[in-house]
């Protein structure tokens, strides 16, 4: 009798492969990103998360979300936190083969988390809460939406400015990277909505 496999929570079909972000979603990633950072510095500050272990997490989510200009960026803060250029080059093409053991499920759930465009599954959440506390969690999730917002206006800003080079994004559009520029102009309302849903203690992340 066979038997089905039973897979890891953030083990999941991508949904939307590297499709680019819509206006609408890059104001739900900015606000996602304001409430969660201080997690991210907090806990780079106790110690529980290496700069090393922060740019394992922000390169898995640039190689899903395909974002040149942070890959670049990042590639270069890597290399400072004394990641190897060989591990780096895998990381960008996909290949986790180096990441340390107990750093693996965090850099999963970072696919996963850019995989379904910022909405990871209730079990994948709780998975991470279980392996590395919620302190470690929270400071993992703060990074991996740090950089959700840095590859979605990186794309289009990027883009557009290449464009005059004739070096744009075959995903995008003038039309798309003037939309999103322009969308930029949300972000006070965006960050004004996550003080108040802080304020009001509105969970930090919901399923």
């Amino acid at each position: 009798m066979k038997t089905e496999e039973k897979k890891e929570p953030w083990k999941v079909e991508p949904e939307f492969g590297r499709k680019l972000y819509s206006v609408k979603e890059s104001y739900w990633i900015f606000y996602n990103g304001i409430r969660t950072i201080r997690f991210m510095s907090k806990a780079k500050r106790n110690k529980e998360l290496s700069q090393k272990f922060i740019e394992r997490l922000m390169l898995r989510v640039t190689e899903v979300n395909d974002c040149a200009i942070c890959s670049y960026a990042h590639s270069k803060m890597a290399l400072e936190s004394g990641m190897s250029n060989e591990e780096i080059q895998k990381m960008l093409s996909g290949i986790i083969d180096d990441v340390p053991a107990d750093e693996l499920p965090a850099v999963m759930f970072a696919q996963h988390y850019a995989d379904t465009r910022g909405n990871p599954t209730r079990e994948s959440w709780q998975r991470i809460v279980e392996i590395y506390g919620l302190t470690k969690a929270k400071g993992i999730l703060g990074s991996i939406r740090t950089i959700m917002i840095g590859n979605t206006y990186g794309i289009p800003w990027s883009s557009f400015f290449n464009r005059l080079r004739s070096r744009s994004d075959p995903r995008s559009s003038l039309l798309y990277e003037i939309s999103m520029i322009l969308g930029t102009l949300l972000i006070p309302i965006s960050f004004i909505h996550a003080l108040i849903s802080d304020l009001f203690g509105i969970p930090f992340i919901k399923f």
